[in-house]
This record gives structure tokens, C-alpha cells and sequence, in this order.
């Protein structure tokens, strides 16, 4: 009984502390959220408010009040650009710690050009005027050479993403177009068909065996008429002499035992 009313406990006691965590980190964001509202508002009214001075007050109280918000707004804009880079790029962090480095100087230069808006001396106000244009000159440069060299990395990625997206779209394109590249003209694929056909069919047929050499040399063929030649023999040719079909009977040698022949009758 002990044990699980020690159990018990403890699974009370993690809740318990499980809860106030969560309380703290929610109340904590509400509260953050809360300040991030409250600095966006004001920025966004003193903005509005330097961009009033710099129309409606001519002379150096309205030449400080542009300067200020060139400053702010150049500074304003490349905060976000390496800041929302350096999420996606791991090499952007020198680039904000440069940056940082950078906000310092141009905090203490609107610092300084908020104390000389309420300077009543105009005539030092008006020396001081170029050594400030010069500092917000410099500041908002080396600012904008930040952003917009965060800008073209993520745009340079960006064409090279895309590159290689389009290489991999022509490519997958080509292999779903496979029958293309198989098809053949209908007047090469005919004449091959033809060639391979005619092929088949003399390989298909069997060949004739070749005659012998006398028997080729000898044998008669039928004369341009169809008509072979009469008796049935051969023909010589012209260059050997013309043999007689039958070889005369020559002087046979006569015997004494022989008998003498006897002459056919004529009657």
C-alpha cells in the first residue's frame, strides 16, 4: 500500500512540474510576442514620425531626420534578409555576425542623431551635418552591399535549383517519349522489311549442287527456240573435229581354215 501510494505521488509531483514548465515557456512566448508587437508598433510610429519631419521641417532638424530614417530603414531591411537567409544557409552566420558588428556603429549613429534633433544651436547643428552624412553614407552602404550579396547567393542557388530541375524534367520527358526514338520512317521500314524477306526466302530455298566439271562441259541445252537437238545427241564443240556415229568397218584378215563367204543371193 506504501508503494503505490508512492507512486501515486510521484506521478503527481511530475505532473505538477510538467505543468509549470509549460506554463512558464507559454507565458514566456505570450510575452515575447507581446514585445515583438510593441517594438514593431513603435518603430512603425517613429517612422512615420521621421518621415513627417524630413517633409515638414526644411533646414538641418529635417536633414537629420532623413538621415535617420535612411539609417533605420536600410538597417531594418538587412536584418531580415540575413536573418531569414541564415535559416536555409549554414555560411550566412559570418555574414550576421559582420552584421551585428555593423548594428552597433549605426545604433550609436541614431543615437546620436536623435540628441541633435532637439539641439536649439543651428549653426553647429549645420557644421556637424557633413560628418554625419558621411558616417550614415558609409553605414547604409556596407549595409546594402550585406543584403544584396545575401540576395544574389540565395538567387544564384535558386537558377542552379533550377537547372538541374529542368535537366531531370527533359530527361524524364524523354524516357516517357521512348516510342520515338524506336519508330522508324514508313520508307526505310518498308524497303527493310522487303530486304529482310527476300533474304529469308533465298535462305529458306534449297540450293542446287553444282554439276560436275565433264558432265558441265558436255551436256546439251535446248537452242533459243526451246527445240532440242535431233537424235538426241550432242552436240560438239566447234573446236573438235566431227566424230562419225559409227566407225566403218575395216580389211579383216583372212585364214585358210576359214570358209569362203558366200554371196547373197539376189533372188
Amino acid at each position: 500500500m506504501e508503494a503505490v501510494l508512492t507512486v501515486v505521488a510521484l506521478i503527481f509531483v511530475l505532473c505538477l512540474v510538467l505543468g509549470v514548465y509549460a506554463t512558464v515557456k507559454v507565458v514566456g512566448a505570450a510575452k515575447r510576442g507581446v514585445d515583438r508587437t510593441i517594438d514593431q508598433a513603435r518603430r512603425t510610429v517613429e517612422d512615420h514620425t521621421l518621415r513627417a519631419k524630413s517633409f515638414g521641417r526644411p533646414g538641418p532638424a529635417g536633414e537629420l531626420a532623413q538621415l535617420r530614417l535612411t539609417l533605420r530603414t536600410s538597417m531594418r531591411a538587412t536584418q531580415d534578409a540575413l536573418h531569414a537567409g541564415a535559416r536555409e544557409d549554414e555560411s550566412l552566420k559570418e555574414s550576421v555576425a559582420l552584421f551585428e558588428r555593423l548594428s552597433t556603429h549605426g545604433r550609436e549613429l541614431d543615437a546620436e542623431l536623435r540628441r541633435l534633433e532637439a539641439e536649439p544651436d543651428r549653426a553647429t547643428l549645420a557644421e556637424r551635418l557633413p560628418g554625419l552624412r558621411e558616417r550614415t553614407r558609409r553605414i547604409t552602404q556596407s549595409a546594402d552591399s550585406l543584403r544584396w550579396a545575401a540576395r544574389d547567393r540565395a538567387r544564384r542557388f535558386a537558377d542552379d535549383d533550377l537547372d538541374t530541375l529542368s535537366a531531370q524534367i527533359d530527361v524524364e520527358a524523354g524516357a516517357l517519349r521512348h516510342w520515338t526514338r524506336t519508330e522508324e520512317p514508313p520508307a526505310a521500314s518498308d524497303a527493310g522489311s522487303a530486304s529482310r524477306s527476300a533474304s529469308g526466302s533465298a535462305a529458306a530455298l534449297p540450293s542446287w549442287p553444282e554439276a560436275p566439271a565433264g558432265e558441265a562441259e558436255g551436256q546439251t541445252w535446248p537452242d533459243a527456240q526451246g527445240e532440242a537437238p535431233k537424235g538426241g545427241q550432242r552436240q560438239a564443240p566447234p573446236d573438235e573435229p566431227v566424230r562419225p556415229a559409227i566407225t566403218p568397218p575395216g580389211n579383216r584378215p583372212v585364214y585358210p581354215w576359214q570358209k569362203k563367204p558366200r554371196p547373197e543371193s539376189t533372188t
